[in-house]
């Protein structure tokens, strides 16, 4: 079963760690905690690192104050176990886990988390991709 990922916050996968780059290592912090947090539930199967699309944020079912095209960072995962776990899972989970901002970002946010629940500032949107 795979799992898509749309969010306006820079989960860039540079696997630069501490020492490194300081840019490159907070994008790689933010794409772990993307990992970990999807952790909690299933052990999620890499396919491949996040790509960036640019795309009005509200077509992609992320916050609709988000007025005019930014970039998306799109990251898809698959799970071994079908229905272990559901949209409605990930975006409990994923409320309020502190996100580092001011990387590649192109969306502003009053805070730096991810957020789920507030349809206008969503940062963050699941989808279950059946094909």
């Amino acid at each position: 079963m795979r799992f898509i990922i749309h969010t306006l916050v820079d989960i860039t996968e540079t696997g630069s760690r501490r020492g490194e780059d300081p840019k490159q290592y907070r994008q790689q912090q933010n794409f772990l905690t993307v990992m970990q947090t999807i952790g909690l539930r299933v052990n999620p199967e890499y396919i491949g690192s996040p790509t960036i699309i640019s795309e009005v944020p509200s077509k992609l079912g992320l916050g609709t104050s988000f007025k005019t095209k930014q970039s998306v960072w799109k990251y898809a995962f698959d799970m071994e176990f079908r229905d272990a776990l559901d949209v409605e899972t990930l975006v409990n989970d994923f409320d309020l886990i502190p996100i580092i901002t001011k990387l590649d970002e192109t969306a502003e946010f009053d805070n730096a988390h991810f957020l789920t629940k507030d349809t206008a500032k969503c940062n963050i949107f699941f989808e279950i991709d059946d094909k």
